[in-house]
């Protein structure tokens, strides 16, 4: 299996924490945040990683090489903004396999790869987004299913009850940008929101432990959730 992680992030509401180093290297109980993501992708048998770095590349370059657990890892690098979907595609130019996951650098969201791949390739999907269930939140947009998981659409922030949030894991046959010629977009609006009545995009829902940590005080909360060196609490 092959994965992109999107690690090119400014981390603007972290900087009066975390200043120095891009936001999947803010330290979480000594370790870079990103270790615990490669980590899991080690568990997971994934064989290569194709790491798209922009703001501070070489901070992460330099910790990783060009190898980590087994796992080839390869440097896709921004000179100049390319937003959530620019990142993504060119990133996808160095892949091999014909579905690749993709990860946000910043978030952990505990998803089984192998019965995710499955299901993907049993619907034929384009698209498969890794969904969780959550109650009283309003920083994550929800996704609208159909049945048999299909997904119907997607509602933008707001203050929600419950419902299920897009856990940023997904997973994307590799041709499915191609079509979009702008060398920076975003993934979430230009691709998924515009295309999710045209294509193929389904859900996987997941139970697994997520942590984001793009504000203050959910670092915090991965400071706690972390402590354990085994992750006993997390695995």
């Amino acid at each position: 299996m092959e994965a992109i992680v999107l690690a090119g992030g400014f981390g603007t509401r972290l900087a009066h924490i975390v200043s120095d180093v891009p936001k999947p290297m803010a330290p979480v109980c000594g370790k870079p945040f990103l270790q615990y993501i490669l980590d899991d992708l080690a568990r997971q048998k994934v064989t290569r990683v194709i790491l798209a770095v922009g703001y501070k590349a070489e901070c992460i370059e330099t910790f990783f090489v060009g190898s980590y657990r087994g796992m080839e890892l390869v440097y896709s690098l921004e000179d100049k903004p390319l937003l959530t979907g620019g990142a993504i595609k060119k990133a996808l130019a160095m892949c091999r396999e014909p579905n690749v996951f993709i990860l946000n650098g910043d978030t952990f969201f505990q998803v089984p790869f192998q019965k995710m791949a499955k299901a993907h390739c049993r619907q034929e999907a384009l698209l498969t987004v890794a969904v969780k269930k959550m109650t009283h939140f309003d920083r994550y947009g929800t996704v609208q299913l159909a049945e048999s998981n299909l997904i119907q659409g997607f509602t933008e922030k707001q203050p929600c009850e419950a419902g299920l949030i897009n856990g940023g894991v997904y997973l994307l046959q590799r041709s499915a940008l191609n079509f979009i010629s702008a060398e920076a977009f975003s993934f979430e609006t230009d691709f998924m929101e515009k295309q999710v009545e045209k294509e193929r995009f389904y859900a996987f829902l997941s139970e697994g432990y997520f942590i984001d940590i793009g504000v203050p005080e959910d670092y915090a909360k991965a400071q706690e959730d972390f402590k354990n060196d085994e992750k006993s609490s997390v695995f």
